[in-house]
């Protein structure tokens, strides 16, 4: 399969417009797109090539004719590839069984226009943790569509899972939506499905129905068991005696993976898109008992259950609004899983997070999209900034543009594990990012001489992306940094402590008694055309050196290096 993605790479894979109509040819050259796994590493399949979405989600209330323009032009001038943008259970199917399919049909076409992918948003019966999306017709019979009861007995605005009717309908809509897309789409402008949205329960770690209570007090599934490695429990165990305190919060997260895997199940039936499910605000570091966070949901803590109990289910995926950056990081590091593609689809998009885009390519993210990133909204003007109406849009625009031109590469390269990125820490210190003979070393006092930038202000935005492209050669970009290469010796060299890296000169190390110097061979600045490399000049004297310094302006480099 890697020969295969090789060759449409180097052939100059470019997306196209794609046609009008839909025909028996469109449906042969755009294969349903899919998600890939080797060696642990997961790729979103699009045209048979890796896909790096480039992602904006819109405001939740934008997927109407009279507020569309305002998310287009927001998308168009960030430079990304997919949009994110809902689709309302509640516009879908205003009277029982009758479907609305315009405002999809409405989408895609302009989506077609604007050679835009998109990612569709299911708002069925959980938005939030409400059940706010669902029809007229079913909030105004809440004995039938029944929500969460708590501990003193009250229904609290949270569906239950445990609403057989409620289940049913959402399965009959979904399944008609992607009925829909598959008659319609045969250009596969849809690339996912997100089904529900952070699905879980505000105040409330459970459901304490009568019915529920009932099953919290009898045996935990097989399943259950299973996932989250406890065989051995005393057959018939109830969920408390096996889980003790986390026993309601897992009891919830299966309920409710059992219902949005079956609504996931009917979608798939009729056409089989990808499909992932996204957790609301959880801190991997401070795990909480009893719940402060949005109990049921796919949270890190209760993945496993949910992949049991969802299996149509793709992608578990976090929604990331964690403030801290060791938060973020280990929110990145806990859905980056064996069984698990790692893909943020939703998290804010303020200038000290743009940094963490390049994070999340450093874990081999196939998808990243941060919300409310259209028009929609006023926000107030920045004095002094006579584009300010942009301002909110700028940290992002400052990646997919970077990245745009050269994205079906970047998802190649993480896709074969030949490349590596990272975001500058709390502490500013450098980082070393191996590459088996050489290390690059990313450092965030950037300067092109040891003494410039000795007083430079606290640095929130730096980020780094390298990758091998053959032995001794790199593609290098990033933003607010320098990276340099060094000689890295071998493992056992390493492991021996015959190696010592030069502390006056960081690119030169003493290998087994004899220091090895780093030289700069050629080093290109240019740009990705149509999948190729085009230099513009090379690069050398004050550019290179004291290393490769990369400020806000995008600038991607190709390295050849050698040793002396």
């Amino acid at each position: 399969m890697t020969a295969a993605v090789l060759a449409i790479s180097a052939s100059g894979f470019a997306l196209q417009a794609p046609p009008q109509a839909p025909s028996r040819a469109s449906m042969t050259a755009h294969p349903i797109p899919r998600l890939v796994q080797q060696d642990g590493r997961y790729a979103l399949m699009v045209d048979e090539a890796p896909y790096l979405m480039l992602g904006a989600q819109s405001n939740n209330s934008s997927d109407w004719p009279a507020t569309l323009p305002e998310v287009w032009s927001a998308i168009e001038y960030l430079h990304a590839n997919t949009l994110e943008i809902p689709i309302y259970w509640e516009q879908f199917e205003p009277k029982p069984g009758q479907f609305d399919d315009s405002e999809v049909d409405l989408l895609l076409a302009q989506a077609r226009q604007r050679h835009m992918h998109l990612v569709l948003l299911w708002f069925g019966t959980w938005k939030n943790g409400s059940q706010h999306y669902m029809p007229e017709w079913m909030k105004l019979d809440p004995t039938r569509y029944f929500h969460v009861m708590n501990k003193e007995g009250e229904s609290i605005d949270s569906p239950s899972p445990f609403a057989a009717a409620s289940l049913d309908e959402d399965r009959k809509a979904f399944a008609a939506l992607m009925k829909h897309l598959n008659q319609v789409d045969s250009e596969r402008t849809v690339l996912m499905v997100q089904v529900e949205n952070e699905t879980g329960t505000w105040g409330s770690p459970r459901d304490y129905s009568p019915e529920a209570n009932k099953l919290f007090e009898g045996a935990v599934p097989p399943e259950v068991l299973k996932a989250m490695g406890r065989t051995s429990v005393t057959p018939g165990a109830n969920w408390e005696a096996v889980f003790g305190p986390e026993a309601e919060v897992y009891f919830h997260a299966w309920a409710i993976a059992r219902y949005v895997g079956q609504v996931a199940a009917a979608g798939k039936a009729v056409y089989p898109l990808p499909m992932y499910v996204n957790a609301s605000l959880h801190d991997p570091l401070t795990p909480e008992v009893p719940v402060k966070y949005e109990s049921g949901g796919p949270t890190d803590n209760v993945i496993p259950i949910w992949k049991a109990e969802a299996p149509a289910i793709d992608i578990e995926a976090p929604d990331i609004y964690l403030p801290g950056t060791s938060q973020y990081l280990k929110t990145l590091e806990v859905y980056h899983r064996p069984d698990n593609a790692l893909f943020v689809p939703e998290t804010f998009g303020a200038p000290r997070a743009a940094r963490f885009f390049f994070a999340a390519l450093g874990l081999q993210a196939i998808g990243y999209s941060p919300f409310g990133l259209d028009y929609t909204r006023t926000r107030p003007a920045i004095p002094g900034e006579p584009d300010s109406k942009n301002a909110f849009l700028d940290p992002t625009a400052q990646n997919y543009r970077l990245i745009g031109p050269m994205m079906r590469e970047v998802a190649l390269l993480n896709f074969e594990g030949k490349l590596q990125a990272t975001a500058v820490p709390d502490d500013e210190s450098s980082q070393v990012l191996h590459f088996g003979d050489w290390d690059a070393v990313v450092s965030y006092q950037f300067r092109r001489r040891p003494v410039e930038n000795a007083g430079q202000t606290h640095n929130t935005s730096g980020r780094a992306l390298v990758a091998q492209l053959g032995a001794n050669e790199f593609l290098v970009t990033g933003i607010d940094c320098t990276v340099d290469f060094r000689p890295a010796g071998t493992p056992e060299q390493q492991k021996a402590g015959g190696i010592v890296f030069g502390t006056g000169q960081a690119t030169s190390a003493r290998i087994d008694g004899k220091w090895i110097h780093r030289q700069f061979l050629r080093v290109e600045e240019g740009n990705y055309v149509n999948g190729a490399f085009k230099f513009d000049r090379i690069l050398n004297g004050d550019q290179t050196d004291y290393g490769l310094p990369f400020t806000s302006a995008p600038e991607v480099l190709h390295v050849s290096l050698s040793t002396y």
